[in-house]
């Protein structure tokens, strides 16, 4: 009963959040078709001003599906199968499409690592043939063991990435989960809610001698990947590593063996992208938005709202930005450990300001635990400028209004200015910093929708 309470309470604070009615239901769906508030999130549509994908033609995705393009997924073939049926063509699908998912997909079922595997790839064979004593670090992995990984490689991208076409929603019901995938999104008007997403893990990452001192291993995949898509609303999402923190892979090669990248990045000229009341914890590299400094296709696009996302335990990127007008308003971060390597318990730094960025962050609360330096908050990637205001701090038992901008300009070279050039218009009500950690951690991640 008293769990209850709690989460009536939570929907409450929802509906106030966002003005959407989450309500509870009075008991679990049974049935293979979506309840009527299912289907009801399902046709909902962003709302005004919610954030840059508001902009232009809004972002409405599978909204005007018919009932025929209204489908429940419960493994990786039926989502691929709702999503148009065809993973090598289904990003040309544009017929509006409502997706619920249901229960666990695990994009990599039924096969494991080893099905993925090229006959001539052996990890073992590889750690000795690019061990740095052997191979040196100069130079990159090359010759018939660094081919067959990467042949391994593009077995295991065929199953794991998932494509998703124009005009598509995708709705969680309770405890949906989609783990060991990458969904991407490289077109317009697509809407993802509810989902928790886990362990986009790589089983083949590249070893990079030349990445570091010591060298480096890089992994591809991200659990969501908005590469080139515009018009996108991500909301309420939960993303991690779930059970595979990279802080527990083994030592290779003198570094710590990295099979995650992303959860959720947004390059490639991707733009007009709203990110809300999400929930991202206990993972290294959370955010990149723009993955180039090279004045390409970037430019003036990247243009992406976060609002009410709470950031636990995550080690840097929340977010990294080149070129995009970023707002970041009313988010939680909680950064619990001291500075260091992430894999090793640490936590290296939260806004990224890469060149050309233009970051504009407002009424954030951010929580530091012992050891952490508030000058570290703020990295520096090469970027001018960017506006701070009504920024909270929690550290040490005290709240304090702080400007984290002015602690990195403290200590930091080059510095950082602190005007980046322009003014969100597209928002909803930016509320004083010192309710955002109530709001938001009774409102960001998955919410409980009928089975």
């Amino acid at each position: 009963m008293r769990l209850r309470v709690i989460a009536a309470a939570a929907a409450g604070a929802l509906a106030l959040a966002t003005g959407v009615a989450w309500a509870l239901p009075a008991a679990a769906g049974t049935g293979t078709d979506p309840t009527p508030l299912a289907l009801r999130l399902g046709r909902q549509t962003l709302p005004a001003n919610d954030g840059w994908a508001a902009g232009g033609t809004g972002t409405t995705g599978g909204s005007a599906a018919d009932g025929a393009h209204v489908f429940v997924a419960h493994n990786r073939a039926e989502l691929v199968a709702a999503l148009g049926g065809d993973n090598a063509t289904n990003a040309e699908n544009a017929t509006p499409k409502i997706v619920f998912v249901r229960g666990v997909i695990d994009g990599n079922a039924p096969f494991t690592c080893a099905d993925h595997a090229d006959p001539g790839y052996s990890l073992d064979a590889f750690l000795a043939a690019y061990d740095p004593a052997v191979w040196g670090r100069t130079s990159k992995p090359s010759g018939p063991l660094e081919d067959a990984r990467v042949r391994s490689a593009k077995n295991q991208a065929a199953q794991v990435n998932i494509n998703i076409g124009a005009n598509t929603t995708i709705v969680g019901l309770r405890g949906a989960r989609i783990v060991g995938a990458n969904l991407q999104v490289h077109v317009d008007n697509v809407i993802i809610r509810n989902l928790e997403f886990q362990d986009a893990r790589d089983c083949f990452p590249a070893w990079d001698p030349t990445d570091g001192s010591a060298g480096n291993w890089n992994s591809n995949y991200d659990t969501l990947s908005v590469t080139g898509g515009t018009h996108v609303w991500i909301d309420h999402d939960t993303f991690s590593d779930g059970a595979n923190p990279d802080s527990g892979q083994p030592v290779r090669l003198g570094r710590r063996y990295q099979v995650h990248d992303g959860l959720l990045d947004i390059t490639k000229g991707a733009d007009l992208v709203t990110v809300s009341y999400s929930y991202f914890h206990d993972h290294d590299k959370t955010m990149l938005i723009g993955s180039t400094d090279s004045p390409t296709y970037d430019v003036g696009k990247l243009r992406v709202t976060l609002h009410d996302n709470r950031f636990e335990n995550v080690g840097q990127r929340a977010p990294r930005v080149r070129y995009g007008q970023v707002h970041l308003y009313n988010n939680l971060y909680q950064v619990p450990q001291a500075t260091g390597d992430f894999a090793e318990s640490g936590y290296s730094y939260s806004w990224g300001v890469g060149k050309f960025s233009a970051v504009y962050a407002e009424n954030n609360f951010v929580a530091l635990g012992d050891g952490v330096d508030p000058a570290t908050f703020v990295h520096y990637w090469g970027g001018t400028a960017m506006t701070e205001l009504g920024t909270l701090v929690r550290s040490a038992g005290t709240v304090r209004a702080t400007s984290l901008l002015a602690a990195y300009n403290a200590v930091g070279t080059p510095t950082i200015g602190t005007d980046a050039g322009w003014t969100p218009a597209l928002h909803t009500t930016v509320l004083p910093a010192i309710a955002v950690p109530f709001l938001v951690i009774a409102t960001a991640g998955t919410i409980c929708l009928p089975a």
